[in-house]
């Protein structure tokens, strides 16, 4: 499943799913909104851009670590601390393929997919530039 949604994922039936004949690992991440002076965060996505790139990525991933299966489910709306944000699945014959398959998911969506964060804070409100910034607040 690829998607960009307002609802939230339900994980275990994902996890499920990617349990296939030769499926040897699978690796879950989710990433949630953490509490960094944060009171909410609000995603936004160009949905027609974003669908097609995150189908690109799972196909690239699958050929290039060779997975037996990938879940990308974004989350955009507001969501409060302790929701999840992005959901990422995929399983393989081995723990390795697992791992590096996930991790070039995740660095992919943050090197280019159109989906962006505004961070609500109790000191004002902040759209983020990029994936180095660390929080609310002056300085941070």
């Amino acid at each position: 499943m690829i998607a960009i949604q307002t609802g939230d994922v339900d994980i275990g039936d994902l996890i499920t799913s990617a349990k296939r004949h030769g499926t040897g690992a699978i690796v879950v991440f989710d990433g949630i909104v953490r509490d960094d002076d944060i009171r909410e965060m609000e995603l936004e996505a160009y949905g027609e851009v974003a669908v097609p790139e995150l189908e690109k990525i799972a196909s690239e991933a699958k050929s290039n670590y060779n997975l037996l299966s990938v879940d990308i489910i974004h989350r955009i709306g507001r969501l409060s601390i302790g929701e999840n944000i992005l959901v990422i699945v995929v399983s393989a014959g081995h723990r390795k393929e697992a791992y590096e398959g996930s991790r070039f998911i995740i660095e992919s969506i943050k090197a280019g997919v159109p989906i962006w964060k505004k961070e609500l804070c109790k000191d004002g409100d902040r759209w983020v530039p990029g994936e180095h910034s660390h929080g609310c607040g002056p300085g941070k």
